[in-house]
């Protein structure tokens, strides 16, 4: 499980529980049965109709599920590591001598593009396929980040429906009693609350995080693309590695750094059909 995603809805919900009870409120009174089924029901059907519905069922089956499991941080240095040592052994025995490292690939991106490369697939055409390939993952991830927040859009305006609805009812029955204009306002406004709410914590937050670990992946392939291309056309592996750390976060950087302080080998000591394990799609 994504730590940061469930601690983050424990905390917020946990936050207003807590307040609930230092005013001294009663959950019943900002929890309304007929709300939910407005602002739920409402708001996963406009969706749907927003959206194709294979499209639909994978976001709630497949897409959700990103948000709260993680396969761990993208391995960008044992990436580039994996691509350097491609780059040293490709110069001393040519791109066919890759090929058995390229078969035990666990990433299929990074295999087809090193595959592509083995085969004497001209550069350009390389990074052309490559290239495409990431542009529809992309797209991808951009649907079902869309998604979530297509619902944090639907889910506040439903609320106030909700509110407009209750506050409708509420004239309709009169105002001769106070007391139960004054309990119908509140069923009414907390509708808003609900909207509002599961729009803020829940809705927006998914969206927010799927976009994150998009932007995780494609820098991930986008160091790939360059590395693959740099070593179709036979760059230095010092080169390589430099061009392909420029990539890199200041906090990978630094690790870099600290590694090479601690006496780690560079490209030349490292054994180059051993190549460091990369993030997994």
């Amino acid at each position: 499980m994504d730590i940061a995603t469930v601690a983050g809805l424990l905390l917020s919900f946990g936050s207003l529980a807590i307040a609930v009870i230092l005013v001294g409120g009663s959950f019943a009174a900002f929890f309304h049965l007929d709300a939910a089924f407005i602002i739920v029901g409402g708001t996963f059907g406009a969706t749907l109709m927003s959206y194709p519905l294979p499209v639909f069922l994978n976001a709630i089956t497949n897409v959700v599920r990103n948000a709260f499991v993680t396969k761990g941080e993208m391995d960008y240095m044992g990436t580039i590591t994996s691509l350097v040592n491609f780059a040293s052994k490709a110069r001393r025995e040519g791109l066919l001598g890759l090929e058995e490292d390229v078969d035990g690939l666990d990433d299929k991106f990074l295999q087809k593009g090193m595959q592509l490369v083995v085969d004497g697939t001209d550069v350009e055409l390389v990074r052309n396929i490559m290239e495409t390939d990431l542009t529809y993952l992309e797209s991808r991830h951009k649907q079902g980040e869309g998604f979530f927040t297509t619902m944090g859009g639907y889910s506040p305006t439903l609320g106030i429906v909700g509110t407009v609805m209750g506050l409708i009812d509420l004239l309709g029955r009169g105002l001769d009693d106070p007391a139960a204009m004054v309990r119908g306002i509140s069923t009414a406004f907390g509708a808003t609350l609900l909207g509002i709410g599961m729009a803020n914590l829940i809705w927006l937050p998914i969206a927010g995080k799927l976009k994150v670990r998009s932007e995780e992946e494609v820098l991930l392939r986008q160091i790939m693309i360059d590395g693959i291309c740099s070593i179709s056309t036979g760059d230095n592996p010092r080169i390589v590695e430099e061009k392909l750390k420029a990539y890199l976060p200041p906090k990978f950087k630094q690790m870099a750094i600290a590694a090479k302080g601690e006496g780690g080998r560079d490209e030349k000591e490292a054994a180059p059909a051993a190549a460091a394990p990369v993030a997994k799609k």
